[in-house]
């Protein structure tokens, strides 16, 4: 007996999502955890994961923060570049701050609490902090000494020309003093939280400084990567911190920089990307030879 055209295109469809399912639902994937299983394939596959004494202490593909429990910096080890992923290296947030050039002025809340730091402020702030930790230069251009951005709000008396009648550091509040005292002969007021100034009229005026052209703390150490996971940081970034892991843990710093040479990776294939420094293998390579006292 020949069965409805309805029922038969029913049942070619069933046989077609069984196929299938079979296919892509079972076999695929089993040919996939078979591929994961081949030998120097499997490390990879169950995450790249770094141990000590047989216990797993972070993966070689994602980097971690090296701080103590209120978010401080632990002098002996290597510290990682800033991290935009969730509260720091959080794979279930990967992502970027999207941020670009032109976040120059911070969002001043009456509450502190829902402050925001514009990419030019949070820069300034690390790159001054970085400086403190490793005794270098912190300053970079369009940063002010207490570490935000150095950005101005400049009014005039016909807009955009005219003379100017108020200025305004819109990134510093009381109890700051104004990184410049006055402007084009008018004196710098410090900003009012919840005061938008560029709403009111006001110029958005970077003001460059004398700050290196080239500052000494590089940029990795500043910007987080597009993933906020990168467990690399730049041979520029590690000779800065040398100094300071070999006077924690009490010895030579040629010792400490043969370490960082010897896990520093070159260019893939020799001309894709730049080298770079695994901090999570640097700081156990550092634990096993060089514990701190």
């Amino acid at each position: 007996m020949r069965l409805p055209a309805w029922l038969a295109r029913h049942l070619a469809a069933l046989r077609a999502l069984l196929v299938f399912t079979a296919l892509l639902g079972v076999a695929y994937p089993l040919a996939l955890v078979a591929a994961g299983r081949l030998p120097g394939l499997d490390a990879r596959a169950d995450g790249s994961l770094l141990t000590v004494d047989g216990r797993a202490v972070g993966s070689a593909l994602i980097g971690q923060s090296f701080t103590d429990a209120d978010g401080n910096p632990v002098p002996r080890y290597f510290q990682s570049r800033p991290s935009a992923a969730g509260d720091g290296y959080d794979p279930t947030a990967s992502g970027a701050s999207n941020l670009g050039p032109e976040s120059v002025v911070d969002t001043l809340a009456v509450d502190p609490r829902q402050s925001t730091r514009s990419l030019l402020s949070q820069v300034c702030a690390r790159s001054r902090a970085v400086g403190l930790l490793d005794g270098v230069d912190g300053r970079r251009p369009y940063c002010t000494p207490d570490g935000v951005g150095a950005v101005l709000a400049v009014f005039r008396a016909d807009g955009l020309t005219g003379r100017i009648t108020r200025v305004v550091s819109v990134n510093q509040t009381a109890p700051a003093t104004p990184f410049v005292p006055s402007w084009q002969g008018v004196p710098v007021e410090l900003a009012q939280p919840g005061e938008d100034y560029r709403a009111a009229g006001g110029l958005v005026t970077p003001v460059r400084g004398d700050a290196p052209e080239h500052p000494a703390v590089p940029a990795d150490a500043v910007t987080a990567s597009g993933s906020g996971l990168d467990p690399h940081i730049s041979p520029a970034y590690a000779a800065i911190q040398v100094a300071r892991v070999a006077r924690e843990r009490g010895v030579d710093p040629a010792v400490v920089r043969r370490l960082v040479a010897e896990h520093t990776t070159g260019r893939t294939l020799g001309f894709m990307g730049a080298p770079a420094v695994n901090v999570l293998e640097l700081n156990l390579a550092l634990d096993r030879n060089l514990p701190a006292r």
